[in-house]
């Protein structure tokens, strides 16, 4: 039998109870493809389909939205009413058609909200908007909508769900101390800072039972005065100890992204895998590493060094969903590779566009076009 190129990154694993087929996911990667209102459009479909093919083991969807009030952008999926199943249902047949797994990650906006007067943990502005401070009676109604949200993901046929506790979002808001002033039980101290990620989780494990359910995961927002990973490895741990599946980590906030000194560091291969390499020395969960992990030889050295035991792929494999069966067979000088120099996809998403990759064969940009609503 010949020997396989990169055996660790084609290696199975068990995932509470779910069979990974190799050690690649799809990380969750907004590009701004849902219909008009949150719907699951015929892009998006196509997309993920895509995506499935791949040969990834795990597909993320990216940012539904729990309730109307947290949700990102016009074009973000929604997964607060029942009129979003039937979408949502054909989304997932899409993915598991393909013998992927299909996770649906849930999300409230918070601050980053696309609503007139966003909702937060505290009154902090982000960029020339101040939120309002939320109410405790309404903590608890988000940590109901986020269960409600999961229970449709279930009950629609993803394998799993993820919480979105990354980007600076609203799970994030109550951990950082930045953006969390709070004086009550959910303010103050890290203690009371984590209560209410930790709720949600709870939350959401009463409401859908015997069900994995990941945790996209803020260690650090590379801010001065934000989160950084002395606190948020506290987190991961009490996370594992709740019965998460995986630990999806990422850095860096909207606030953030765009600093020179984030900006120099994102160009750099692998630039967010020492934030999952000291995640993983704090839990007993699997950890997902991303962050421009372009070569399969760069993914196999981490997997080897047990600095993470899964690789998110986002743009990588948005630009070449053939990178998967290239890395099977040897052909890496066959991949089309994601430039560090270019951020044309996420100067399109900011302006509201859907995002569409220069490196495209131009027949390909015509298919994403026309499938667009």
């Amino acid at each position: 039998m010949k020997k396989a190129i990169y055996p660790n990154l084609f290696k199975p694993m068990k995932l509470n109870g779910l069979r990974l087929k190799n050690r690649i996911t799809m990380a969750p990667l907004y590009l701004g493809y849902a219909g008009s209102g949150g719907t699951v459009s015929p892009l998006l479909l196509y997309h993920y389909k895509l995506m499935a093919q791949s040969g990834a083991a795990m597909i993320v969807v990216e940012n539904a939205s729990i309730t109307a009030g947290g949700s990102g952008s016009p074009r973000t999926i929604r997964c607060d009413h029942n009129r979003y199943l039937p979408g949502l249902e054909k989304l997932a047949v899409a993915i598991k058609d393909q013998k992927s797994l299909a996770c649906l990650q849930l999300n409230h906006a918070g601050r980053f909200a696309h609503v007139p007067v966003p909702a937060a943990p505290s009154a902090v502005a982000a960029f020339k908007r101040t939120p309002r401070a939320l109410l405790k009676k309404e903590i608890a109604t988000i940590a109901n909508q986020f269960a409600n949200a999961a229970l449709r993901a279930k009950n629609v046929g993803f394998d799993l769900v993820e919480l979105h506790g990354g980007t600076g979002y609203l799970l994030a808001q109550f951990v950082s101390p930045r953006t969390n002033t709070r004086t009550d039980s959910y303010g103050g101290p890290l203690s009371n800072r984590i209560r209410f990620p930790l709720e949600v989780l709870k939350r959401v494990q009463d409401q859908v039972g015997d069900y994995p359910i990941g945790y996209r995961f803020l260690a650090d927002e590379w801010l001065p005065d934000g989160l950084q990973l002395k606190e948020s490895a506290m987190l991961a741990q009490a996370l594992g100890e709740n019965g998460v599946a995986y630990i999806s980590t990422m850095g860096g906030t909207y606030e953030s992204f765009y600093l020179p000194e984030v900006v120099k560091k994102s160009k750099k291969p692998g630039y967010m895998v020492s934030l999952a390499a000291a995640v993983k020395k704090n839990v007993k969960v699997p950890v997902i590493a991303a962050g421009r992990i372009s070569t399969p030889a760069r993914a196999e050295s981490i997997l080897k060094a047990k600095k993470a035991d899964l690789i998110g792929l986002a743009r990588v494999l948005w630009v070449d969903p053939q990178w998967p069966q290239k890395a099977r067979k040897g052909q890496d000088r066959g991949i089309l590779y994601c430039s560090p120099k270019c951020d044309a996809c996420m100067q399109l998403v900011m302006q509201g566009k859907p995002a569409f990759c220069p490196r495209w064969s131009r027949e390909k940009r015509a298919v994403y076009r026309e499938l667009f609503q």
